[in-house]
């Protein structure tokens, strides 16, 4: 996905004009459900069945194409077809579509990017500035890193569900078999520290990430090796972690073709399987722990969160927000506005703030405890104290969050 104008930066948004994104692979489907919500005016083309008279007075039904802008009032997400529909009433009239008539606007992949404007309905607020910036970014979180190489070449490429984006390709002359030994491994090692900081100029890894590492013969287990040493002499807890989680596969060459043997092997299948909610997962898994030893520092339901957040408790430090995203699809502004004023405290203190799904796993075992959780950076005690249960105060629906 992509600004469908350069015009716009996310430090000013025009949004009178709207946010224009074009839909260039299956994969924004998934971006598009996390920005629309309820309320939002979406305009995009769209097929309308209609009814025309002939001059003999019989009838003719048709299906057109136009162009529609209407006022959301839900929408469906079908993850396995990539396909969004939109529903909600027309506000721009035209020869074929009434204001205020009942449309659905099918959004999906097609040959031929297809674009659609967004207009946020409360703002583009913190909250829906990121969810933008993931949607166009092409180095995303779930994203997967391979590094394919061979003697004197190195392909560094980011890896979605969709696509492969090369990002560095990194080539070295290597000294001759006939040469001495000592010239061809100084050969290697300028390769390597080469190949190492093109690797990190070019990925992100402050964001957990899957690395593979893919080469014939033993090239990649021989660069997972000098990370290792290097990581050590430089005292780089972060390069330590990276090659001690690099996976090191066999590929036949070095080039890019040779990523669609490595990511058919099993263990990649295995590696990769849905790394987008792996760091969410865990993050659940850490918290329940936290739960089991009752120390006060894990909390969960609006009131307890709201309290240990304004006194500072999910901050830097290993401070964690989790929270379902259905709250910041709410119709209710001032429903939403709470939970972004959570997130952007969360995030001034310096801890991290997680929006779940409730498609996946990590997102259901929120909602099992009332939609949002915290793991606090100190123990606070009794913060539940006088409040009733969490568990009633939010109800999910398709349209959004209700606050009873």
């Amino acid at each position: 996905m992509r600004f469908a104008t350069k015009r716009q930066t996310f430090e000013a948004i025009d949004e009178d004009a709207g946010v224009s994104l074009l839909i260039v692979e299956p994969e924004d489907m998934w971006h598009a459900n996390n920005m629309i919500s309820v309320g939002d005016v979406i305009h995009a083309p769209a097929f309308r069945k209609v009814t025309t008279t002939t001059a003999t007075g019989s009838t003719i039904g048709k299906s057109v194409r136009t162009n529609l802008s209407i006022k959301v009032k839900s929408t469906f997400f079908d993850p396995l077809a990539s396909e969004l529909k939109v529903s909600g009433n027309v506000i721009n009239e035209n020869e074929w579509v009434s204001v205020g008539q009942h449309h659905t606007i099918t959004l999906k992949y097609e040959k031929g990017d297809i674009k659609f404007t967004i207009w946020k309905s409360h703002g583009w607020d913190s909250v829906a500035l990121q969810t933008l910036r993931e949607a166009i970014s092409e180095d995303r979180p779930e994203a997967v890193v391979a590094v394919v190489m061979q003697e004197g070449l190195a392909n560094i490429c980011l890896i979605t569900d969709f696509r492969t984006i090369v990002k560095q390709r990194v080539e070295s002359t290597i000294p001759k078999k006939r040469s001495s030994a000592k010239d061809s491994a100084g050969g290697m090692s300028a390769f390597y520290e080469k190949t190492l900081s093109n690797l990190r100029s070019a990925i992100d890894f402050t964001v957990p990430r899957t690395l593979l590492l893919a080469s014939p013969g033993f090239v990649a287990q021989d660069f997972r090796t000098y990370m290792q040493s290097e990581g050590a002499r430089r005292a780089d807890k972060s390069l330590q972690r990276i090659a001690k989680d690099a996976v090191v596969v066999h590929s036949s060459t070095g080039y890019v073709h040779s990523l669609n043997e490595v990511l058919k092997s099993s263990e990649v299948q295995k590696t990769m399987h849905h790394t987008r909610f792996t760091t969410e997962s865990t993050l659940m898994d850490q918290f329940y722990e936290r739960m089991r030893k009752d120390d006060g520092r894990a909390w969960y339901g609006t009131k307890p969160v709201e309290k240990a957040v304004a006194e500072g408790a999910v901050g830097r430090g290993g401070g964690v927000l989790l929270v379902n995203n259905a709250f910041f699809r709410s119709m209710d502004v001032g429903t939403r506005k709470k939970y972004v004023g959570l997130v952007d405290k969360v995030k001034e203190d310096g801890g991290e703030a997680r929006l779940l799904s409730s498609d996946h796993e990590s997102g259901k075992r929120l909602d099992a405890l009332g939609g949002i959780a915290a793991l606090l950076t100190y123990p606070m005690l009794d913060l539940d104290e006088d409040d009733e249960a969490e568990s009633g105060d939010v109800e999910y629906s398709a349209e959004g969050t209700t606050v009873i």
